[in-house]
């Protein structure tokens, strides 16, 4: 059938489900699409066409329809909308957890750098899915990106499943990680340049005067293996200085005690200590105080983040600040490139030191 200048195609009895709106009083509620286009004296293609504001529809004939549409209190049913464009307005957020599957969402880092997301994700008129996944399998991350539920996702982080997801980045554009970026790394990822991050935390501690170092953290994590890294370089290049690893979980539960037991090892062993993360730092603080320690006189604290919580430590946190909030911002716009079809690069961040009380 041959449709009008405003009609290039007629596609017959086409129905879609409506928003319930209130209607105006004495109107008979339109309940899809092929109602309203026969109040219009149009095809539904055309009530499809003007309601998403087309510019294949007149301005006269759109306004009249949506005009229509207001009368009648008929609103689009906009999921159904996204189907047919086959795109869902949905971005996954996913933290995944191999190495430390007691590690909460609510940790402080994950929420800082979530908030940001979810600003970003909003303005660009998208919903969120969060998911903290404990991987059981090779294919938990096919599992989520094959649902047909997300156009896109976004990992927080990489912990130790890189293959993994290196493997899914390989046939899923739309994918963008939290984390630390290395030559062998195939997929997106946006992340501080961690292994100078940790070389600076090492070089304040040995400029205050500290030789007896050591490491709080997991280095199974990517970010926390080029942390650890970081502080070796500086270390190395110190003539006297020695660095100590401790194996320190993220896992609030655990975490107070496990430094408790830290220091039962290494004791008055060490004067400086390079963290992981804020959240470990901020916990060694206290674990200080409470065994009578001087900060940062007798042992001195860095952390690595500058959590917002960094200033709120009884003495402040000196600490490596990520640019969380401009991170958030590169993965999303990374996302919605690679949404669109543009494989783009990797973002390595500059980290900075920020001294405070702690060194």
């Amino acid at each position: 059938m041959t449709g009008t200048p405003d009609e290039p195609t007629k596609t017959g009895a086409e129905t879609y489900a409506a928003d319930a709106v209130p209607a105006e009083a004495g109107k008979r509620r339109i309940r899809n699409i092929t109602e309203l286009a026969r109040i219009a004296g149009v095809s539904p293609g055309t009530v499809s066409r003007a309601l998403a504001g087309k510019s294949l529809v007149n301005p006269q004939t759109r306004e009249r329809i949506q005009a229509i549409a207001r009368e009648h209190g008929f609103r689009p049913n906009q999921m159904a909308s996204k189907l047919r464009m086959q795109r869902t307005g949905v971005i996954g957020v996913v933290i995944p957890l191999g190495h430390d599957s007691r590690q909460h969402i609510s940790d402080p880092f994950f929420m800082s750098l979530f908030g940001y997301l979810a600003d970003e994700l909003t303005e660009s008129g998208h919903d969120i899915m969060l998911s903290r996944v404990i991987p059981g399998d090779v294919e938990w991350l096919d599992r989520i990106v094959d649902s047909g539920m997300l156009d896109g996702a976004l990992l927080i982080g990489q912990s130790d499943q890189t293959d993994v997801i290196d493997r899914v980045a390989d046939h899923y554009l739309p994918l963008v990680v939290w984390g630390t970026s290395r030559p062998e790394h195939r997929h997106c990822s946006v992340g501080s340049d961690n292994r100078a991050g940790g070389r600076l935390a090492a070089e304040r501690l040995i400029a205050q005067g500290k030789r007896r170092l050591a490491f709080f953290g997991d280095p199974r994590a990517p970010e926390i293996a080029d942390r650890l890294a970081g502080a070796r370089d500086a270390v190395d290049g110190a003539s006297g200085a020695t660095l100590e690893v401790v194996p320190t979980t993220l896992s609030s539960d655990d975490l107070a005690d496990q430094i408790a037991a830290n220091f039962s090892k290494v004791d008055r062993a060490v004067d400086g200590i390079v963290a992981a993360s804020d959240v470990i730092a901020m916990t060694t603080l206290r674990i200080l105080h409470e065994r009578g320690a001087q900060v940062p006189q007798e042992i001195a604290v860095i952390g690595f983040d500058d959590l917002p919580l960094a200033t709120r430590t009884v003495p402040q946190l000196t600490t490596i600040r990520q640019d969380i909030a401009g991170g958030a911002k590169a993965m999303v716009a990374s996302l919605m490139q690679r949404i669109a079809g543009v494989d783009t690069p990797s973002t390595v961040m500059q980290p900075e030191l920020v001294i405070r009380e702690s060194a």
